[in-house]
């Protein structure tokens, strides 16, 4: 389970739609306040950042759509709260790219 910290043009096709099911996922997590994977350190540097994951899902979706892809998974924007940015990192963004090039996708982190 990961959002990424990097900007979403830069994700190959499997981790840009990957990170969209995944923000999915935190999403009705924290939102209807679910048990699956609430104590995930990916779903609780979320917490209390809706706002964030928020736009971070308008830019997937504009990604998507740049793309080709059909996207009609829309979130409610009344559950937007908190922070607007998200500040806390699992990995830093350096440490992200490293992992993309380790993986022989077709990111662009270079």
């Amino acid at each position: 389970m990961r959002i990424w910290d990097i900007p979403v043009k830069k994700l190959c096709r499997n981790h840009l739609l990957g990170e969209h099911r995944e923000l999915h996922a935190i999403w009705s997590i924290l939102t209807r306040n679910k048990k699956g994977y609430s104590r995930h350190p990916e779903t609780l540097r979320w917490k209390g950042k809706l706002n964030a994951l928020y736009a971070r899902h308008k830019k997937l979706q504009e990604e998507m759509k740049i793309r080709g892809y059909t996207h009609v998974s829309l979130l409610d924007w009344r559950l937007a709260k908190g922070r607007r940015v998200q500040t806390e990192y699992i990995d830093s963004v350096r440490t992200q790219r490293r992992i993309l090039r380790r993986k022989n996708c077709d990111c662009r982190v270079d």
